[in-house]
């Protein structure tokens, strides 16, 4: 039979290569372990800086601002913050920042491009603020509110704004740097009543505000390097100066938590402050850009991390510098 029928005979190549293509496999695993993770990542990178690419070519430019206004309307009842064990749905968090705008477009002569600085914590308002003005295609300039006096109206004079927002428990330090702000800039503060001379409060007028949307061509965007937001740096080496935050690179900042993996039943806990790049672009921002949960930390606590993220469930955690050395120093706690 093998005679009438025999077997093909492989070409001479077919055993060198072969053995070529297992040598390579094992020198990859070997010397380059992570190249296919390496490579999907790179593409996964790729794809989206293409898919940011098509919307400019095409004149559409759709921002993270964008992107959270259809959230609300695609997911209304998913918590998008939660803050001290309240939760703030999407459609929570639109319709506040909605309210936020309304009332600055009945109280102030604000046009789209001016410049608002916010002196705030941690804390929801920030982000309704934000958002708010950002509806109002305000430029939003986050104030370091461990900045003080000399230091901090530098900041708040080197990004010019028309309005200062400041918040509820940072009243002490507007009182420091009041008598010497600039007589052009309008405060408003995050109180029902004030007893500063001059000063607008903003948390009664919310409450009476409407919550329909404002214009919609006062936030779009004709341009991904148009300026958004200034976030300063911490001042170390001199007066802190203001970086310019275009919408591009707010986008980038987005896709960081969805490029390493991150996905829309992920809970991520934000304990930075809000006013740092990496809590706002790359927390909420992320957030944002996966339709996500975000649990709020006022302030960074060693001691309650742990049980924060048993508490909530969270899956996702954001440090910068020292601050996993601060955790590995906590004593153990069973259970």
């Amino acid at each position: 039979w093998d005679e009438l029928y025999p077997l093909p005979v492989p070409p001479s190549w077919v055993p060198g290569a072969a053995v070529g293509m297992l040598s390579l496999h094992f020198i990859q695993k070997l010397l380059f372990p992570y190249f296919w993770a390496d490579l999907r990542y790179l593409l996964k990178v790729l794809s989206y800086g293409l898919r940011v690419e098509m919307y400019r070519l095409r004149g559409r430019v759709v921002t993270v601002l964008d992107k959270f206004v259809r959230l609300a309307e695609k997911q209304p009842h998913k918590p998008f913050l939660i803050y001290e064990g309240t939760v703030h749905t999407y459609r929570d968090v639109d319709r506040r920042s909605n309210r936020i705008a309304q009332v600055f477009l009945q109280h102030e002569a604000l046009e789209k491009g001016d410049t608002v600085a916010l002196l705030m914590g941690n804390e929801p308002d920030f982000i309704h603020v934000w958002f708010g003005l950002a509806k109002l295609g305000c430029v939003v300039a986050f104030l370091n509110f461990n900045v003080r006096l000399r230091s901090l109206l530098h900041c708040v004079s080197s990004c010019g704004p028309k309005i200062l927002v400041v918040g509820a428990d940072l009243l002490g330090t507007l009182e420091e740097i009041l008598p010497s702000l600039q007589r052009d800039v309008s405060v408003w503060v995050m109180t029902k009543d004030s007893t500063f001379p001059s000063v607008h409060t903003l948390l009664d007028k919310i409450e009476t505000a409407s919550e329909d949307p404002v214009p919609v061509n006062r936030s779009s965007a004709n341009n991904l390097k148009s300026a958004v937001l200034y976030i300063f740096t911490s001042g170390t080496t001199g007066l802190p100066k203001a970086a310019v935050i275009s919408h591009m690179q707010v986008l980038k900042g987005a896709a960081g938590l969805w490029a390493f993996g991150a996905t829309a039943e992920d809970i991520i806990y934000i304990t930075l402050p809000l006013y740092h790049s990496a809590a706002s672009l790359l927390g909420i921002g992320g957030c944002i850009e996966l339709g996500a949960t975000c649990v709020l930390k006022k302030k960074f606590s060693a001691s309650q991390f742990w049980s924060d993220c048993r508490k909530y469930n969270v899956t996702v955690i954001q440090y910068i510098g020292e601050l996993c050395r601060y955790l590995c120093n906590q004593p153990v706690v069973s259970g």
